[in-house]
């Protein structure tokens, strides 16, 4: 069974940075593609950013150029590097790997003075 645990979350001043992790276990992780996406309260579940396996990158227009995604396909681990926080980006935060229906149980990301 594919299991992802997600963690790194946290509480951070406007403006601050946080790493956040995505532990993959069940799958082949370096042949997938993997997702990052936030959930809002009374929100839909939105696509943050996106890597392939081959490491090309794309993101959202709200967070590009200041969160990087990345992958080690050793630890089988997925990254979310989320720098220059806004209050906007308050949510819980998933991995996902693309096309399958697995999710973790995210991990939160609160952003406030």
């Amino acid at each position: 069974q594919v299991q992802l645990v997600e963690s790194g979350g946290g509480l951070v001043q406007p403006g601050g940075s946080l790493r956040l992790s995505c532990a993959a276990s069940g799958m082949i992780f370096s042949t997938y593609s993997m997702d990052w996406y936030r959930q809002a309260p009374g929100k839909q579940r939105e696509l943050v950013a996106h890597i392939t396996s081959g490491g090309i990158t794309n993101y959202a227009d709200f967070v590009k150029g200041r969160f990087t995604i990345s992958r080690d396909n050793v630890k089988k681990i997925l990254y979310l590097q989320m720098n220059s926080l806004k209050p906007e980006d308050t949510a819980v935060y998933y991995c996902k790997g693309t096309g399958l229906a697995a999710w973790g149980q995210g991990t939160q990301v609160t952003v406030s003075s």
